[in-house]
């Protein structure tokens, strides 16, 4: 399977809808995580005028924009990681063989990618939200973009979560991760 970051975005789609196990819904979600960083960097960037350097946000601005384009890119590695992760899962239903212990390990390894995802939008969602106040207002409706796709993947990943059975401890976290993102989204529709 290629590499999601070498694919262009419709060969991807098409690879997505098609009836094939991966990439699948994990996939998705991490996709649509980077597309949400991605919206949230081009905000903060064009957050670096002459305007904003004498107001002392252009450094925050551009600090931010790094931070997250890195987390962009993290995210479709996590695509890459879901369908790997899967693909093990996937593996281990079938192998006869396999002992107890390396099955809990490859599920382990299944729930990890999805519950990295859920926090990870999490974490972008807030700094994005801290950094609301401080953005061009000629670009703002990007930043609340990422925050709307951040929360959407955010979302959608914790379905991902549930499917790979978390402990409750776990879910409860996770759900309340969710609960905040939503919170964050709905604010912004006003």
């Amino acid at each position: 399977m290629a590499k999601t970051a070498s694919k262009e975005i419709g060969a991807w789609v098409t690879a997505l809808g098609a009836k094939e196990p991966t990439p699948g819904g994990g996939a998705a979600a991490a996709v649509a995580a980077a597309i949400g960083a991605a919206s949230g960097a081009m905000a903060a960037i064009y957050t670096t005028r002459k305007k904003d350097e004498e107001l002392g946000v252009a450094e925050d601005a551009r600090k931010l924009a790094a931070s997250l384009n890195a987390a962009a890119a993290s995210c479709i590695s996590v695509a890459d990681d879901d369908a790997t992760a899967y693909a093990a899962l996937q593996a281990s239903w079938k192998d006869k063989d396999m002992s107890a212990e390396d099955k809990a390990k490859v599920e382990a390894a299944a729930l990890a990618v999805p519950v990295g995802l859920v926090r990870t939008c999490h974490t972008q969602i807030k700094a994005v939200m801290d950094f609301l106040p401080k953005c061009n207002p000629n670009i703002t409706s990007d930043a609340k973009v990422a925050v709307h796709l951040l929360a959407g993947a955010g979302r959608a990943a914790y379905q991902t979560v549930l499917v790979n059975r978390p402990p409750e401890e776990l879910k409860t976290e996770l759900r309340g991760l969710v609960t905040e993102m939503g919170a964050a989204e709905a604010g912004l529709l006003d």
